[in-house]
C-alpha cells in the first residue's frame, strides 16, 4: 500500500523513536514502552481477556461487564479507554438503548474477535447501523443530541476489545495514530469507517515488516503504535526529555511557531500561531518577553489576549475582564447552548504556580462574577491557565468549591490548552463544547495536563 516516499518517511520517524535519548527517569522512550507493553499483556491475560470471555459466553451481565471494564481501565491506564471513544461511548450506548436485551446481543456480536477481515468489515457495518438507529430513536424521543453515541468512536471501541483477544492481528484504532499517519502523508482516511479500519490494519502490518527489516529488530503492532505515539506525543509516558545543561541566558529570536520544526518540510500543526505560542508565554521565556515589548504590550496582557483568542476559536462566547475592571477574573468563556460558563485567570510563571498564594482574591471575584452567571448557567467552572502547578492545591480547591458557586476548579497547563485546540481544529464537528466533548474535561477538579487531554481524546 505504501510507496517508496511513504516508506522512507515512516522509517525516518522509526529511527527518531529508536534513537531518542533518555528522559528524566533515565529511560529511553523504547525502554518505557517495553515496560508499558509488559504491563498491558499482564492486564490482558490476567483480567481483561477472562472478563471478556465470561461476558461473551453469558456468564456475567452487561452492566457488570461494563462496570468492571471501567474499573480495570481506571486502575491500569494503558489504552486510553477511559476517554470519549472508549468508556464514555460504552456508557452512552447502554444509556440510550431502550431494549436492553437487543443492546446486549448487538454488543456481544460486535465485540467478539472476527476470524478474518471480511467478517470484521461486516461487524463494523452492522454495529454502525445499530448505533445510528439508537441515535435517531434517542433524538426523536425528545432528548438532546449530546447523549447520542458518536459513530466515529466505533473503530477505536471495537478494536480495543479485538486486540484483547488477539493483539498480534488487530491494532487499536487510535486517533493519535490516524492523525500522525495523515500528517506524514502515509494515509488519508475516508468516511467509510469499516474500510478505514482495514486500511489502518494493513498499513500497520506493512510497517511491522518494514520496521523489522530496516531496524534488524523484531517489531509488533504495539511497536508500530509506539512510533506514532512518539511522533505526536505518548499520552501514557510521563517522562520528560533530559534538560539541557544550564548556561548563560540568551534571548531567542522570534520564531513563527506555526511552521514545522523542520524548515524543509510543510507544517503539520493545525494550531494557529496566536495559540501555539501560549506555552512559551506561560513559562515567561525571555524571547517572548522581548517580543511583547517590541509589540508595545506586556507579556501578561498578551498572554490574557491570546488565551481569550484560543477560547474564541474553540467556539465559546468570550469577554476579557482583567484589564481595567478591578478585582475580577481575566475573562469569561460562555457556552449558552451547553448551559455552562468558564471564569478564567492567566498566570505567567517561570516556575510552577501555587494556588494558595491568591486564594482570597479568587474567592472574592468568583463570588462577584458568579452571581450574574448563576442566573443563566447551570454550571460554572473556574479555570487557571499557567505553565505548570505546584502539587499543593487539593485543600485550596476544596475550600473554593465549598465557599463559592463554582462547580469545579481546573488548573490548566498552557500546553494542554494547545492540545485541546489541536484536537478541536482537527475534528470540529466531532469534538463539541458539550458533555460529550470538551465540557467533560472540566467536570473534575484537578490539574489538567497535555497527557490527560491526549488520553481523554485517544
Amino acid at each position: 500500500m505504501l510507496d517508496e516516499q511513504q516508506c522512507k518517511r515512516a522509517v525516518e520517524v522509526m529511527n527518531e523513536y529508536l534513537s531518542a535519548p533518555p528522559g528524566q527517569d533515565r529511560k529511553t522512550p523504547l525502554e518505557v514502552d517495553v515496560e508499558l507493553d509488559k504491563n498491558r499483556v499482564n492486564v490482558i491475560e490476567e483480567r481483561l481477556k477472562p472478563l471478556l470471555a465470561d461476558y461473551l459466553s453469558g456468564k456475567i451481565a452487561l452492566a457488570d461487564f461494563k462496570s468492571r471494564v471501567d474499573g480495570i481501565n481506571k486502575s491500569n491506564k494503558f489504552w486510553g479507554f477511559n476517554g470519549i471513544k472508549g468508556q464514555m461511548f460504552f456508557n452512552m450506548v447502554v444509556n440510550v438503548a431502550d431494549d436492553a436485551e437487543e443492546c446486549d446481543q448487538e454488543l456481544k456480536s460486535a465485540l467478539a474477535v472476527p476470524p478474518n477481515e471480511q467478517i470484521a468489515s461486516s461487524r463494523i457495518k452492522t454495529f454502525l447501523s445499530y448505533i445510528k438507529r439508537l441515535g435517531e430513536q434517542w433524538v426523536s424521543g425528545g432528548n438532546t443530541r449530546y447523549g447520542v453515541p458518536k459513530t466515529g468512536s466505533i473503530p477505536f471501541f471495537l478494536s480495543y476489545f479485538w486486540q484483547i483477544q488477539d493483539r498480534e492481528v488487530w491494532p487499536v484504532y487510535y486517533t493519535t495514530a490516524v492523525q500522525t499517519m495523515t500528517d506524514l502523508n502515509i494515509w488519508q482516511p475516508t468516511e467509510d469507517i469499516a474500510q478505514d479500519y482495514l486500511s489502518f490494519k494493513r498499513i500497520h502490518e506493512e510497517l511491522v515488516k518494514l520496521f523489522s527489516e530496516t531496524s534488524k529488530r523484531s517489531f509488533a503492532l504495539y511497536d508500530v503504535e509506539h512510533v506514532f505515539w512518539f511522533k505526536r506525543g505518548n499520552p501514557y509516558d510521563t517522562a520528560e526529555a533530559e534538560p539541557e545543561a544550564s548556561g548563560p541566558s540568551v534571548v531567542k529570536p522570534p520564531v513563527n511557531v506555526a511552521l514545522s520544526a523542520d524548515p524543509d518540510r510543510l507544517p503539520e500543526s493545525y494550531v494557529p500561531p496566536i495559540v501555539a505560542i501560549l506555552p512559551a508565554m506561560a513559562r515567561h521565556e525571555e524571547w517572548v518577553v522581548e517580543a511583547a515589548k517590541r509589540s508595545g504590550t506586556s507579556l501578561e496582557k498578551a498572554f490574557e489576549k491570546n488565551i481569550d483568542a484560543a477560547l474564541t476559536i474553540l467556539g465559546y462566547e468570550t469577554k476579557l475582564l482583567g484589564q481595567g475592571h478591578g478585582r475580577v477574573p481575566d475573562g469569561w468563556a460562555l457556552a449558552p447552548d451547553e448551559n455552562y460558563a468558564i471564569l478564567w485567570d492567566a498566570k505567567v510563571r517561570l516556575n510552577s504556580y501555587s494556588l494558595g498564594t491568591d486564594d482570597r482574591t479568587i474567592r472574592e471575584y468568583i463570588t462577584t462574577q458568579s452571581r450574574e452567571l448563576r442566573r443563566r448557567y447551570r454550571n460554572i467552572y473556574y479555570v487557571i491557565v499557567s505553565s505548570s502547578f505546584a502539587d499543593d492545591f487539593d485543600d485550596t480547591i476544596a475550600s473554593i468549591k465549598m465557599e463559592t458557586e463554582v462547580s469545579e476548579v481546573i488548573l490548566l497547563e498552557a500546553e494542554a490548552l494547545v492540545a485541546i485546540m489541536e484536537a478541536k481544529l482537527r475534528a470540529p464537528l466531532q469534538l463539541t463544547l458539550g458533555p460529550d466533548g470538551l465540557q467533560r474535561l472540566f467536570t473534575k477538579s484537578s490539574g489538567l495536563t497535555t497527557a490527560m487531554v491526549r488520553e481523554y481524546l485517544v
